[in-house]
């Protein structure tokens, strides 16, 4: 990883620990994978858009309805538990 990748993800971490009201350092609970049946969403606002069969980071399971979750072009937001699998 080059050093400007490395500081583009650091800003990116920031940017969601502030978007988010996130406290601490981030840590990746388990990954999970989106629903291959389920519908692929745009997301927008706080919400993480899914694709079909894509892999997640879970950052945080917030309450019954929703996970906080990274993608892999490390974009943070929340996804229902509904579409989600574990691995």
């Amino acid at each position: 990883m080059t050093l400007k990748e490395c500081k583009k993800q650091e800003k990116a971490d920031r940017e969601f620990q502030k978007k988010f009201k996130f406290e601490g350092s981030i840590h990746v609970l388990t990954q999970m994978m989106v629903d291959p049946a389920a519908m692929e969403k745009r997301g927008g606002g706080k919400n993480l858009p899914l694709r079909r069969g894509e892999i997640l980071d879970v950052i945080q399971f917030t309450n019954q309805e929703q996970i906080l979750c990274r993608n892999s072009q490390r974009r943070y937001g929340y996804v229902p538990r509904a579409v989600m699998l574990h691995l």
